[in-house]
């Protein structure tokens, strides 16, 4: 969920350059001082979403059960870093560091009767001052009757333009600069791709994820309705969060194999191999980036068991 990463990785790509001159001196890159294992003080919040903050060192989480975004930190203490009435139940979210934005998809639960919600809040990442809130819903034309709506996930290009998937509509949202909401793509209710994780690319597609079969999808911004499956050699089964790791490898969190998987391409994402896979015990959903370190969270949507927030190791 964390398309800034991938930004990153290419302003990293010079300084990775300089450093081959300069060899002796360059350590590895890592989540320093950040443990293997976070358990949070307090369990039932349900952090389905996490992200990790360069400019503040902090990770944060939304809460599918209280709407509040917190602050976990290092010795699992669980702060509130934002609250507003106006967020239901928190999922995905993504920090915007170049406009100091915190971008968030505000959904109701998901097994909650009636048409759902499809909200974005976007907040003032340092102080989390409410910037917009912007129903999503209401930019789809000629709904059908019986639409049910769902915000999950949520990326930035380069630009600042917004995209987030609508898991029960199966659509992809469009919010421009200035926070007018549109429909970037309708797949259909009946499509049956359940769309999930999403990030931005800067050559200028989305890749996003269904996370009922698995598929890994392809969508160029310039023609939308052109889209394509990525041809990979293993499945995204239960692909829920999406996030780019430093070295341009595609991680993809399953939420029913207890995995995280992480792909290569080498022609731009019509194609993908499987490099590296990490299992674990219990159920992941999202993952963070910290320099060359991916992090995963374990929710804890069953009980109310303390969520954690694991190194994955490949």
């Amino acid at each position: 969920m964390f398309s800034v990463f991938y930004q990153r990785y290419l302003r990293n790509l010079s300084a990775f350059v300089i450093c081959l001159s300069f060899i002796s001196g360059c350590g590895p890159s890592n989540g320093g001082g950040i443990p293997d294992r976070i358990t949070a003080e307090r369990g039932g919040f349900i952090p389905e979403g996490i992200e990790y903050d360069n400019v503040n060192s902090r990770f944060l989480s939304g809460s599918l059960a209280e709407g509040t975004i917190y602050e976990i930190t290092n010795s699992g203490q669980v702060l509130p870093a934002i609250m507003d009435e106006g967020l239901i139940a928190t999922v995905g979210i993504e920090v915007d560091e170049e406009r100091n934005r915190l971008l968030v998809a505000n959904s109701e639960n998901f097994a909650a009767p009636g048409p759902g919600t499809a909200m974005l809040g976007v907040y003032n990442l340092s102080s989390g001052e409410r910037l917009a809130m912007i129903d999503l819903a209401a930019a789809v034309e000629n709904p059908p009757a019986d639409a049910r709506y769902f915000a999950n996930d949520v990326t930035v290009s380069t630009a600042g333009t917004i995209f987030i998937t609508d898991t029960r509509l199966s659509v992809i949202y469009k919010v421009d600069q200035y926070y007018q909401a549109s429909v970037l793509i309708d797949f259909g209710m009946d499509s049956g791709l359940f769309l999930n994780g999403i990030e931005y690319h800067p050559a200028g597609y989305l890749i996003a994820v269904s996370s009922q079969g698995g598929e890994l999808i392809k969508i160029p911004l310039n023609a939308p309705n052109r889209w394509s499956l990525v041809e990979v050699d293993f499945p995204a089964t239960g692909g829920d969060g999406l996030v780019w790791a430093n070295d341009g490898g595609l991680v993809s969190t399953s939420n029913n194999r207890s995995a995280v998987m992480k792909y290569r391409s080498d022609d731009h994402w019509n194609s993908a191999r499987l490099t590296g896979m990490a299992s674990f015990e219990g159920q992941g959903t999202t993952a963070a980036a910290v320099n060359d370190d991916i992090f995963v969270v374990q929710p804890h949507f069953a009980d109310t068991e303390p969520p954690e927030i694991l190194r994955v190791k490949f």
